[in-house]
């Protein structure tokens, strides 16, 4: 079924394009192939949808052999191959705790043992490098994350020495090596940078270290990685709001970097039109909400432009400043396009994300509100003229917003939202609710969890006021938010609340990711921003209305000028 995450694996002969064995069923999309290319190791998906076994089967077909059994149902399974193929690595945990297993890969069919045992509130991830594993782990109190190393035959904790010492604020992102250099991307106030370091033939590191770091006010890097064990060659991406995606080499030896590729925009993009900007909202206990604005320079900030505000804010999944042509759609009609890097992303740190989890939730609704009076008194908005958009985690920010403060809003765009929360996480029969427990706490057994979730709780918070428009998307196949939380919100709140109206659109052919295909994602797309727009233009800008905003004589404006240029 489509978008229902159960996939099948084929494995196929390249050199004839036939197939080598029957399609492995069931599995949870995950695999990694063995070094000799002789065994396929791959994560079943049982009954109840939850990844929860690891097998291994002759590439060539025949019986499976159970590798790991995951007995916590609470646990997240992932398969990986090493970079220098040496080493195949099974991680096991959840959102606060994690072990990894390893097999070596020169002995494919030897049983996965501990690396290190696990601890609970502790995680930690390896990379090898030569004789070595880099190990990243938050041990000891790095909340923000810190590097270790220790010989690859002696893994256990007691072995691990410092290699980069926990800095906080300074949050380690990932890490990926070659044979002779090892480079890490880490982030600090909000801005990504990416640093290597250079080993010598007998693996002791050198002095030479390089900095890759961007100047714009906002932008999002991202480390790819080495292209080759072998060699040196680093790639990294670099965009802004404003500046389409640049793909980058950088030769980490010399320093060296070379422009691979550029995206590519058909219908043509000129970065200097457009403005980038950063703000900050002071939430209510004091702490800077960092706020990232895109706009076409000659947009006015006196309000009377219409205000798209998005947030997440959940996982600790950072909303980086990144480029995206749909947004420039709404963006060349006169909108303004904001988003608000809440707490429960990572955008300042794990203590970003700890501040907007669990018992402190409620932080990530206040601060999305802060963050929509600041761009008020910003101009780059008004109250009661911004739509708020955002999706799955994001979706119960806007039914918790929606609740707390309707008159912010001229809408709400809420796709597949996690809306019912307290039933949700009450029911432990659902794959996914386990493994929620350590993100919003487990009502079945802590009483304060429950009040707490009770409090916020989308569904249960629908109060008999007047509502913005809302628009509910949800997918029918969808496992990880199930089709009818969005629908009996939207039931609810045609029930209990006025205003509205309160509208609910399920894709019959998607799941959580929403529909597959470029066209039919796009059409998702065009279905929120017509909302959006739908929905501003009940909004007028003052009592009686105005007919057109100044953004929207400066649009037509615009128009009318491309249109004459076309048609000399």
């Amino acid at each position: 079924m489509q978008g229902s995450e159960v996939y099948r694996i084929h494995t196929i002969d390249l050199s004839t394009g036939a197939l080598c064995a029957p399609p492995i069923e069931s599995t949870a999309g995950s695999f990694a192939l063995s070094p000799d290319s002789r065994w396929i190791f791959w994560i079943y998906r049982d009954d109840n949808g939850r990844p929860s076994r690891i097998y291994r089967r002759a590439l060539t077909g025949g019986e499976d052999t159970l590798v790991h059994d995951e007995a916590d149902p609470g646990f997240f399974l992932s398969i990986s191959v090493s970079a220098s193929r040496r080493w195949i690595l099974i991680e096991r945990g959840d959102h606060d705790t994690n072990e990894t297993l390893l097999i070596p890969a020169e002995d494919p069919t030897r049983n996965p043992v501990s690396a290190s045992p696990l601890r609970r509130g502790e995680r930690y991830s390896l990379t090898h490098w030569n004789d070595r594993f880099i190990i990243q782990t938050n041990s000891e109190g790095a909340v923000d994350f810190k590097l270790m190393q220790t010989p690859e035959n002696r893994t256990a904790r007691e072995n691990w020495q410092p290699f980069l010492p926990h800095v906080p604020g300074r949050f380690l992102l990932g890490v990926s090596t070659s044979r002779t250099q090892l480079a890490w991307a880490e982030r600090t106030d909000g801005n990504i940078e990416i640093h290597s370091v250079a080993s010598d033939a007998e693996g002791d590191l050198r002095a030479v270290a390089r900095t890759i770091g961007m100047k714009e006010e906002a932008f999002d890097l991202s480390l790819l990685g080495f292209l080759e064990y072998d060699a040196p060659i680093l790639r990294y991406i670099y965009e802004s709001p404003t500046t389409p995606a640049h793909w980058y080499d950088v030769d980490t030896s010399t320093g060296e970097q070379s422009l691979r590729k550029i995206r590519d925009v058909p219908s043509g993009h000129d970065p200097a039109l457009y403005e980038t900007r950063r703000l900050f909202a002071i939430a209510d206990d004091g702490a800077e909400i960092p706020i990232t604005v895109l706009k076409r320079r000659e947009t006015p900030c006196d309000g009377t432009a219409p205000l798209l505000l998005y947030g997440y804010g959940s996982y600790g999944i950072s909303m980086d400043a990144g480029f995206s042509t749909a947004i420039l759609s709404l963006v060349d009609r006169g909108w303004i396009h904001a988003v608000a890097h809440i707490r429960g992303g990572s955008e300042k740190g794990w203590n970003w994300f700890l501040q907007g989890r669990g018992t402190q939730k409620p932080n990530s609704f206040t601060d999305f509100i802060r963050c929509g009076h600041r761009l008020a008194e910003a101009g780059y908005g008004r109250e009661g003229r911004i739509v708020a958009h955002g999706g799955s985690a994001g979706g119960l920010l806007m039914g918790a917003v929606a609740n707390m403060e309707p008159g912010l809003f001229a809408g709400i765009a809420a796709q597949v939202p996690f809306v019912d929360v307290l039933n949700t996480m009450s029911d432990d029969t659902l794959p996914l609710t386990p493994p929620e427990w350590p993100e919003w706490g487990n009502p079945l057994e802590d009483p304060a969890a429950y009040d707490l979730i009770a409090g916020y709780s989308p569904y249960d918070g629908i109060r008999p006021v007047s509502y913005p428009p809302v628009l509910a998307m949800g997918g029918l196949s969808d496992p990880r938010v199930t089709y009818w939380e969005p629908a009996k919100w939207i039931a609810r709140l045609r029930e209990i609340a006025t205003g509205g109206p309160f509208l609910c659109r399920i894709n019959m052919d998607a799941g959580h990711g929403g529909s597959s295909g470029r066209f039919k994602r796009l059409e998702e797309v065009a279905y929120v921003q017509a909302f959006a727009i739908w929905a501003m233009n009940r909004r007028p800008l003052a009592d009686g209305g105005e007919e057109n905003s100044p953004a929207e004589r400066n649009l037509a404006e615009r128009s009318q000028n491309e249109d004459s240029r076309s048609d000399s």
